[in-house]
C-alpha cells in the first residue's frame, strides 16, 4: 500500500491550489476546476482541495473546530520560509510551541500546517 494523496477540504479549491502551488512549486493537475484542484510532486503524491458547502476553518489552537489533519514541510531557513509564506497569504498563530525548531502557520482557508527547520 502506497500514499497516493492528501485532500483538505475548503470553500475555494482553486485559490487554496493556488497558494500551495506557489509555497511547494508542485504542478497543477490539468484536470483541476472548482470543485476540486490538485498538485502534484514528481514522486506521484497528490495535494488535493475539494469544495465543501458550510466549509469552516479548523480554530487551532483551541478545538472548538477541530484540525483534523495538519501537513508539516521541511525547510532550509525556517525564518525566511516563515516570511515568504506570510507575503503569499499563511497566518500566524500567535501560539508557537517550539518556534526555533518549527513554526505553526496556517493556509487562506485556515488549516494549520508546520514547517520545521532541516
Amino acid at each position: 500500500m502506497m500514499l497516493s494523496a492528501i485532500t483538505l477540504d475548503c470553500a475555494d479549491p482553486p485559490a487554496l491550489a493556488a497558494f500551495y502551488q506557489q509555497a511547494t512549486g508542485l504542478e497543477p493537475h490539468p484536470k483541476s476546476n472548482a470543485d476540486f484542484a490538485a498538485l502534484r510532486s514528481e514522486g506521484g503524491l497528490s495535494l488535493g482541495f475539494q469544495r465543501v458547502d458550510g466549509y469552516r476553518a479548523p480554530s487551532w489552537p483551541d478545538q472548538e473546530v477541530p484540525q483534523q489533519l495538519h501537513c508539516c514541510f521541511r525547510v532550509e531557513d525556517l525564518d525566511e520560509t516563515e516570511a515568504r509564506l506570510v507575503e503569499l497569504g499563511a497566518g500566524r498563530p500567535e501560539d508557537q510551541p517550539n518556534p526555533g525548531r518549527w513554526r505553526v502557520l496556517t493556509d487562506p482557508a485556515g488549516h494549520p500546517f508546520c514547517i520545521v527547520g532541516g
